[in-house]
This record gives structure tokens, C-alpha cells and sequence, in this order.
């Protein structure tokens, strides 16, 4: 308003610095507010939308926290007893090389699946030297299979330089089934002597020093009553497999199931460890060999030996002597030896002088002309008996006894 009533002449003086007026800074601000309002209700209609759909519908971002917890969270016990069986399954039957890239890389999974089970079984502490076969539920017996298990995909790994170390360890845990099957009397067998004991390794070593007929023709029949059980359990396993894994069987056929695979197993460690002892036998002896083939050992060379006359005894050794002209005073290569240097050898003969030759000439040829004459007499003689036969057949002049 005072701009407005204000004088020409002060207009003038203010025209260099022209300032806004009211109604110019109420459009503005109008303006600004315009501008504002659609991105605020952009926002706030944003924020409710987000706010109304998680109110009605958080089901699927609880489904999604829970998958990202059951990812987190470690396998189960019965989960990892089933792979490591269905990897040793897979690989027993598999029709590539075991030495194969895919075929290892399903043994070392298994093993290291076995070595989390076997961790867990000591965890959860479900077995007990204090308790039988009875107290232990069925569903928890096929567990004790898993040294086994061990044992058998240590057997198919492939690593010629640590071979072994990898059948020590095998029938370690082999060795480990079978005691605690014994322990909770699964089946009636004998426990393989461990070579720890220095009085059991003695034996052993004797018995294969001096090995018993009988002991070897009981061995051979105790594997063949083996096989048998083991082709009968097998058949028996492969009927109830699929009633137990289906879960109709109740709760005796399951334990029954268990127990026949425990059984079974039993055989195949026995079986398994007379093979890994043969073969920890070849192992060491090839290992021996190499260390006394190797260039800076020096071989063992043997004296020769003298020439020597078997007696009864001393006195009868003075009395009728040695039996022959001479004892041999050297050997054949020293005999030939000598002959070489002097040249006597048939291939390195003397020259002979001329008297010589012609008097071994003269000889073989009266020695040829004698035996001619000689020949020329006995065919003489030949003919004249020929002709007596002739005319005195057999039998002839002996009239005395014809009666």
C-alpha cells in the first residue's frame, strides 16, 4: 500500500531496486502448495497400501522365514543314515570304474556323512554298555551298522600311497562293529585276534608257520555256512524292505528287519578282514622288497662254501676216509680259469708240431684198415653159419631121447 500512495518523484528514485508485492508472494506460495499435495498423497497412499497388505496377508513371509530356518538348520540322524546307505548302495552296483572321479566323489560325501552320524550317535549317547539287545528301541538298532558302513566306503577309496593306511582304518572300524555286536550278542561268532597282544601274534605266526589241516578244512567250512546265511538273509531283507519302508510293518518286523541287516553285516566284516590282512601282508612285503632294491643298499653276497663229505660220524671219517681219490681242491669257474690263462682250452688249443700230426695220421689210418679186416672176417663167419643152418635145422643129431 505506501508503494502505491507513494509520490512520482520517489518512484523515480526506487526504480533501480523494484520489490515484489503481496499479491506476488501469495501466488508463489499457492503455488508451491499445489506442487507439494500430489506427492505427499503419492506417499501416504504408498505407506497404506504396504502398511493394509501386510495386515492381510503375512502368510507367505512366514513361509519364507521358515524355508530360510529349515536351510540353516543341521540334518537329522535318520536323514544322514539313509544317504550314507543309499551312497553304499550306489556305489556296490555301479557299473563305472571305482576309480572314477564320480564314483570317489560319492565315497568321500558318504564318509564324511558317516563321520557327522557318528559324532551325533556320541552326542545323543544312544547306546550303553550297561543295557542289552532288548533295551535298545527298534528304530535305533540299525545305527550300530555305522563303523560298518565306515569300514566298507574306506574299502572303495582309491589313493595307491595311502592304501594302506586306508585298510588299517577300515578294519579298525570293522574290528569296532563286531565287538559291540558281541557285546550285545546280535550273533554267535568269533572275534579275529588283533595283533596287539605279542602272545596272539606269536601264535598266529606259528599256526601259519605249521598250519593244521583241521583248522583249515573248519575255516573253509565255517565261510561256506557263512554264504549260505548270507544269500538267506538277503532274501529274507528284500521281502520285508518294502513293508518296512512304506511303515505298514509293526513294530516286530521292523526290529526283526534291523537285526537281519546287523547280522548280515557281521559276515561281511569277517569276510573283509581276512582279505585286508592278506592284503596288508602283500603290501609290506612289496614295501620290503622295494627298500632292499633300492640303488644305495648293497646286496648280500654269500660266501662259497667248501666242499664237505657227509659221515655217521667223525671216526668213521678217519678210518675209511673220504670215499674218493681227492677232495676237490677248487671249483669248476677257478678250474676254467686257470685253463684260460695257460690256454688249454679245446677252443684255445696248442698248436702241434709236424711229427705230431703225421703220427696221429698214421695211427687212424691202421686204425681204419683194422677195422675193415675185422669186418671182412666177421662177414666171413657170418656166411659160413648161415650155410650150416642151412643143412642142420634145429634139433638135428639129437636122436637120444625120440624113443
Amino acid at each position: 500500500m505506501a508503494t502505491q500512495e507513494a509520490t512520482p518523484g520517489s518512484q523515480s528514485d526506487n526504480s533501480a531496486l523494484e520489490l515484489p508485492s503481496a499479491r506476488d508472494i501469495r501466488d508463489y506460495v499457492l503455488q508451491e502448495a499445489s506442487l507439494e499435495a500430489p506427492s505427499e498423497a503419492v506417499s501416504s497412499v504408498e505407506a497404506l497400501s504396504i502398511s493394509s497388505s501386510s495386515e492381510v496377508d503375512p502368510a507367505p513371509s512366514r513361509k519364507m522365514e521358515a524355508a530360510e530356518g529349515e536351510e540353516l538348520l543341521p540334518p537329522r540322524l535318520p536323514e544322514l543314515f539313509d544317504t550314507c546307505q543309499r551312497l553304499l548302495d550306489e556305489v556296490e552296483v555301479v557299473a563305472e570304474p571305482t576309480g572314477s572321479r564320480a564314483v570317489q566323489e560319492k565315497v568321500l560325501k558318504g564318509l564324511h556323512l558317516l563321520k557327522q552320524s557318528a559324532e551325533m550317535l556320541v552326542q545323543l549317547d544312544l547306546f550303553s554298555h550297561n543295557e542289552d539287545l532288548e533295551e535298545i528301541a527298534s528304530s535305533d538298532l540299525k545305527y550300530l551298522m555305522v563303523p560298518a558302513l565306515q569300514g566298507a566306503l574306506a574299502l572303495k577309496r582309491v589313493n595307491p600311497s595311502k592304501r594302506l593306511d586306508d585298510l588299517q582304518w577300515a578294519r579298525e572300524h570293522f574290528l569296532i562293529y563286531l565287538t559291540q555286536c558281541q557285546h550285545y550278542h546280535v550273533a554267535e561268532f568269533e572275534l579275529p585276534k588283533t595283533k596287539n597282544n605279542s602272545a596272539e601274534s606269536n601264535m598266529a605266526g606259528s599256526s601259519m608257520a605249521h598250519p593244521n589241516l583241521v583248522a583249515m578244512a573248519s575255516q573253509r567250512q565255517a565261510k561256506i555256512e557263512r554264504y549260505k546265511q548270507k544269500k538267506e538273509m538277503e532274501h529274507r531283507l528284500s521281502a520285508m524292505k518294502a513293508a518296512v519302508e512304506s511303515g505298514e510293518a509293526d513294530d516286530e518286523h521292523v526290529r526283526e528287519y534291523y537285526l537281519l541287516h546287523l547280522r548280515r553285516w557281521i559276515g561281511i566284516s569277517l569276510e573283509e578282514l581276512d582279505s585286508i590282512d592278506q592284503e596288508i601282508k602283500i603290501l609290506r612285503e612289496k614295501d620290503t622288497s622295494k627298500e632292499a632294491s633300492a640303488p644305495g643298499s648293497t646286496p648280500w653276497s654269500r660266501p662259497p662254501m667248501k666242499p664237505f663229505i657227509l659221515t655217521r660220524n667223525a671216526a668213521q671219517a678217519k678210518v675209511f676216509g673220504a670215499g674218493y681219490p681227492s677232495l676237490a681242491s677248487m671249483t669248476v669257474n677257478d678250474w676254467y680259469d686257470q685253463h684260460r690263462k695257460v690256454g688249454a682250452l679245446p677252443d684255445q688249443g696248442i698248436p702241434k708240431t709236424t711229427s705230431e700230426v703225421r703220427r696221429g695220421a698214421q695211427q687212424h689210418e691202421e686204425q681204419e684198415q683194422k677195422e675193415e679186416e675185422d669186418d671182412e672176417e666177421a662177414l666171413q663167419r657170418a656166411r659160413e653159419w648161415d650155410d650150416w643152418k642151412d643143412t642142420h635145422p634145429r634139433g638135428y643129431g639129437n636122436r637120444q631121447n625120440m624113443g
